[in-house]
């Protein structure tokens, strides 16, 4: 199992800003977590952006065994903000590992937050902020914390780790991935939250696995249009 694996929590939240690709993680996450034996559920929190969510990669988790939870309005051009009474019976039944997938910035989280006190109540999560150096509204490490704060509010909650998922899609290099080092490190120390995985895909796994530490392997999430 991955060493980020065995510390994994009963909840794990990814949230971050527009563009930081957290659906991917999350998606490559719960399915690492069913390989790893454990009974896993998704849930899709993202209720703002209906450009890239959870509900895109369906077919995959149902094939793999995972129950993904979303908004009948998931996938549609219709954004309101309802979502499933199932997502209460994930937070307060114990037997299951859970993984939310939250809305981009602090308009996102803000679903998340009628969930926080059972979450935090329980006190078996994580709460993951996924930052990629190359997008513009996170370019800096002091704009991703000023998202992350913003986030914190929203959600009513804190972060306890980053995942560093700095990528340029199908155009990611091993240099795109090793650059960004030194943003997720400063992120880090300004933070005090410790980076829990970097995310790469399988085409440079083997050309970063031994320079990077706790790598996570993760495959590009495919959109349906």
């Amino acid at each position: 199992m991955d060493g980020f694996l065995n510390k994994a929590k009963r909840v794990t939240l990814f949230a971050g800003h527009y563009g930081s690709g957290k659906t991917n993680v999350a998606v490559n996450y719960a399915l690492l977590l069913k390989k790893a034996g454990h009974d896993v559920m998704i849930a899709d929190l993202d209720i703002v952006n209906p450009y890239f969510r959870t509900k895109d990669s369906a077919d995959e988790l149902e094939k793999n065994g995972i129950k993904l939870i979303s908004s009948e309005y998931a996938g549609s051009n219709v954004d309101l903000p309802a979502l499933p009474s199932e997502i209460y019976s994930l937070v307060d039944i114990h037997d299951k590992y859970a993984v939310f997938d939250i809305g981009g910035d602090d308009r996102g989280a803000t679903a998340l937050g009628r969930y926080s006190d059972s979450i935090k109540a329980e006190d078996n999560y994580e709460l993951l902020l996924v930052i990629n150096r190359y997008r513009p509204l996170s370019k800096t490490p002091e704009l991703a914390v000023e998202i992350m704060h913003e986030i914190e509010v929203a959600a009513n909650m804190r972060f306890t780790g980053i995942v560093n998922d700095s990528n340029l899609g199908e155009e990611t290099t091993p240099e795109t991935v090793f650059e960004s080092v030194p943003y997720a490190e400063e992120v880090s120390r300004l933070t005090g939250l410790p980076i829990r995985f970097t995310t790469v895909t399988k085409k440079i796994y083997a050309e970063v696995k031994d320079k990077i530490p706790n790598l996570m392997e993760i495959h590009l999430q495919d959109k349906i249009v």
